[in-house]
């Protein structure tokens, strides 16, 4: 299967919606890297993994009247996570949550600690940021800018592996980076989850993703994290998705035709 998947959206949409952690799917090869048991692997996905977040921006993509663009990852985090850096730039290495996770979100082991992250770099990590850089592109190139927006989900109490989880937990947090996230986008982002109640701002995630190409030094390339509190469309942990995923894919569209 695919490792990711680029659906396209209408030519003149300069909006991307990213999807990096929505997906249970583990190869049979990376299955044998990692120590859990199979009852323990099921049990650690329902805990890491942003459930009903590919669903939720397709029916999003589906209800704007300019239809955006989608990146989606079709593994699991626990294959790699995209959105890490891949080396001590990263703060989740602290946490043996790096690029190529070893320890679980609670903290037990996932992985060897000597395990090479450097396999699955390449064979997952350096495609999919390449992926994501000509996405980024070819926006830019058809209109001009290119409006990333993360789509991830968090749980309602915080977990072990967590590192800044003593903050607020909004339904929903807004990630923001001081470059690439213009107060308008903040803005339209409030305005179009005033239905689902109170917004937050980097508490208890912050900052966006930005091909690295880009950040830091193309405003041409605008970037928000949406993070939406699981409670508030599912049952927790890795239950089925309830009413409150209608109402958060019509805010997201109404942000996607905000922007």
């Amino acid at each position: 299967m695919p490792s990711f998947e680029l659906l396209p959206g209408a030519p003149e949409s300069p909006v991307l919606l990213h999807v990096p952690h929505s997906a249970r799917a583990i190869p049979g090869d990376v299955r044998r890297g990692i120590v859990l048991d199979d009852a323990a692997l099921e049990r650690e996905l329902d805990h890491i993994t942003d459930a009903h977040t590919a669903e939720l921006a397709e029916r999003a993509a589906g209800l704007s009247r300019v239809r955006p663009w989608r990146l989606v990852n079709r593994l699991s985090r626990l294959v790699v996570d995209p959105e890490r850096f891949p080396d001590e730039r990263e703060e989740m290495r602290a946490v043996g949550m790096g690029a190529v996770y070893t320890r679980t979100t609670h903290r037990e082991e996932l992985r060897p600690a000597d395990s090479d992250p450097a396999p699955l770099i390449e064979r997952y990590f350096r495609p999919y940021a390449e992926a994501m850089t000509r996405a980024v592109a070819a926006r830019l190139a058809a209109t001009g800018r290119a409006v990333v927006i993360d789509v991830h989900s968090y749980p309602a109490e915080a977990l072990p592996y967590e590192l800044h989880g003593d903050g607020p937990r909004p339904p929903v947090c807004l990630g923001t980076d001081p470059f690439h996230t213009p107060p308008r986008l903040t803005d339209a982002a409030r305005e179009a989850f005033t239905g689902c109640g109170p917004t937050g701002l980097d508490s208890p995630f912050g900052g966006t993703y930005v091909p690295l190409e880009y950040y830091g030094t193309d405003a041409r390339v605008e970037a928000l994290m949406i993070e939406l509190r699981r409670d508030t469309y599912m049952r927790e942990p890795g239950g089925p998705a309830g009413p409150g995923l209608r109402r958060l894919a019509s805010a997201l569209a109404a942000l996607v035709d905000a922007v």
